[in-house]
């Protein structure tokens, strides 16, 4: 093995092929977006350069700004809500229900390979009112309250966007960080109820601070998968009402295949991208503080 990995030319032709198809698929379409920043236009019309017009555009542009704010909100609220839930489920699997956990977490898993536009018309006929009105609805008359139309103002549709995609992802996330709960050697676990830690004392000084890789980990793939929602606003309301509920992806793709401005939809993207850069720096900056103690 030592002598092919020393052998240029043997590296150059395992890896070549790979390389190629890495450098065609990923790097070319990254550096050419990047470059379409400078400029507005698209294919058919043609591309007119404009420098750094279009980072002024968006800074200006009052429907970036809202889309850029939702996205923002949405990343936060469901990134908690993911990363609270998946580990309480995880401690549920671990200390409650151990070995008799594996039908809860299939069952609980179970909504995350249902296709999103599925579950999107599920929500949807959830939340209904009107002559077909949904279940959510009829419960609330039932207890004596109005009904509410979900889906007609901004507020209520991030409502229910929430609670569907806490609903189809909390069982990923319990399983991504049960996976992580399992490699805390039991002998650690022992000796730490030996000495008196039980409950909550046990997870807050115990468990906690030896699953926080995995923790942290689960943080960074959640935020910026959340940053990145496209499908599930989509198809549940179509980012409305309005633009209400419009986050940066929904609204590049609007810019670049509605308007055909491929240059202005590079820049978002370029804006998406330095978010979700941002993102795992800071959470791998506080990961480090956290482990010299510095």
């Amino acid at each position: 093995m030592h002598s092919v990995l020393g052998d240029k030319k043997a590296v150059l032709i395992l890896l070549g092929p790979a390389l190629l198809v890495y450098t065609l698929v990923k790097l070319v379409p990254v550096f050419w977006s990047l470059g379409l920043t400078f400029y507005t236009g698209n294919p058919l019309g043609g591309f007119e350069f404009v420098g750094l017009d279009n980072f002024s555009r968006f800074i200006a542009d009052p429907q970036a700004r809202s889309a850029l704010w939702f996205t923002l909100k949405y990343a936060f609220v469901l990134s908690v809500g993911q990363i609270v839930l998946g580990y309480a489920l995880a401690l549920l699997y671990v200390f409650v229900l151990r070995r008799a956990s594996n039908f809860v977490r299939t069952v609980v898993f179970f909504p995350t390979v249902l296709p999103t536009v599925a579950v999107a018309l599920l929500f949807n006929s959830l939340f209904a009112t009107g002559q077909q009105q949904g279940p959510v609805n009829a419960g609330l008359e039932a207890a004596g309250l109005s009904s509410v139309d979900w889906f007609s103002t901004g507020g209520g549709t991030f409502v229910v966007a929430i609670v569907m995609e806490l609903w189809r992802s909390m069982g990923f996330f319990a399983v991504l960080l049960y996976a992580g709960l399992l490699d805390i050697p039991e002998e650690t676990l022992e000796a730490a109820r030996i000495e008196g830690a039980t409950g909550w004392r046990l997870v807050r000084h115990v468990v906690l601070p030896l699953s926080l890789p995995i923790l942290l980990s689960t943080v960074i793939f959640s935020v910026n998968n959340t940053l990145k929602v496209f499908d599930t606003l989509l198809a549940l309301n179509n980012g409305g009402p309005g633009g209400e509920t419009t986050p940066l992806t929904l609204y590049m793709y609007r810019t670049v295949f509605n308007y055909a401005d491929y240059g202005y939809g590079s820049t978002i993207a370029l804006v998406l991208t330095i978010m979700c850069l941002m993102v795992t720096l800071v959470v791998f900056r506080s990961a480090r503080r956290d482990i010299t103690g510095s």
